[in-house]
């Protein structure tokens, strides 16, 4: 696979893999988190100040996801599987107007919410159909080094969506950290959510 990474530490033999998680694993673990939320957010029997708990995870779940996809994955599949180029870029496409839903949501009330649980759940299968030929072509190793550099990418990513960011490389590798900093700043200040964990937290006053 050509993927624009440093090379590996020198091993004694082929079978060094580094340690980490595969990229194709941690993409499959969050579609699973981004599911069990849409389910939670439009439970009927669910709070609303849960509901309101939930929508912020999601938001910010949603917003880092996507970040991390666009800087590796994406680029991973277009360079280890030619066939899948159309399918990228119809997804970049998607992912734009996932994040427009997102913004425009005025919060879990907002009869647009449906709209934006449904993006969710169809992003979750389109790009499983681009992961699975990856799958088939990458090493593990390639797949846990691109692990590492997604997680990195997560924890630096945005927290809120801004479609307006640049969605491929190597642009959004440099603004999405920078507008990531603002985002954490004001979550900070209002104690906002933005992981599972945080859900047991006592909401802000």
């Amino acid at each position: 696979m050509s993927v624009p990474l440093p090379p590996l530490p020198p091993a004694a033999d082929d079978t060094y893999r580094p340690g980490g998680r595969s990229m194709a694993d941690l993409v499959d673990r969050e579609h699973r988190q981004l599911l069990e939320l849409c389910d939670e957010v439009t439970a009927a029997d669910a709070t609303p100040q849960r509901r309101r708990g939930v929508l912020e995870v999601l938001t910010a779940a949603v917003s880092r996801h996507l970040s991390a996809e666009e800087q590796y994955l994406f680029p991973a599949a277009r360079a280890a599987v030619p066939a899948s180029a159309d399918l990228v870029d119809r997804e970049i496409q998607a992912d734009g107007a996932l994040l427009t839903a997102l913004k425009g949501l005025a919060g879990p009330e907002d009869e647009a919410l449906a709209d934006v649980v449904d993006r969710v759940r169809r992003h979750v299968g389109r790009v499983t159909a681009l992961v699975t030929p990856l799958r088939e072509v990458a090493t593990d190793a390639e797949l846990i080094r691109l692990g590492n550099r997604w997680q990195i990418a997560e924890e630096a990513a945005p927290t809120r969506p801004h479609p307006g960011t640049p969605a491929t490389p190597p642009w959004n590798r440099i603004v999405e950290p920078a507008v990531g900093v603002v985002d954490k700043v004001r979550d900070a200040v209002s104690r906002r959510r933005t992981y599972l964990a945080d859900l047991d937290r006592e909401p802000r006053r």
